[in-house]
């Protein structure tokens, strides 16, 4: 899930809510295997937001890709 750009309210209505729900188990236990899969723990926090963990996600995926190229 890619969680970019800017949503309004018509459009993405409830976005306010799911910039506040938290993060699932799934995505805290793949956070926490990439962010140290990465050498990178403190990209990990129990209580992110919802769209703040799929966004280090993301991130770390994008990184551990780039390294694996070399």
């Amino acid at each position: 899930m890619q969680v970019q750009g800017k949503y309004d309210a018509k459009t993405f209505p409830n976005a306010k809510a799911f910039l506040m729900e938290q993060m699932t188990r799934a995505q805290g236990l793949r956070l926490k295997r990439l962010s140290e899969e990465a050498y990178q723990p403190a990209q990990y926090d129990r209580d992110l937001s919802f769209a703040e963990a799929a966004r280090r996600i993301q991130i770390l995926e994008a990184e551990i890709e780039l390294a694996n190229s070399f």
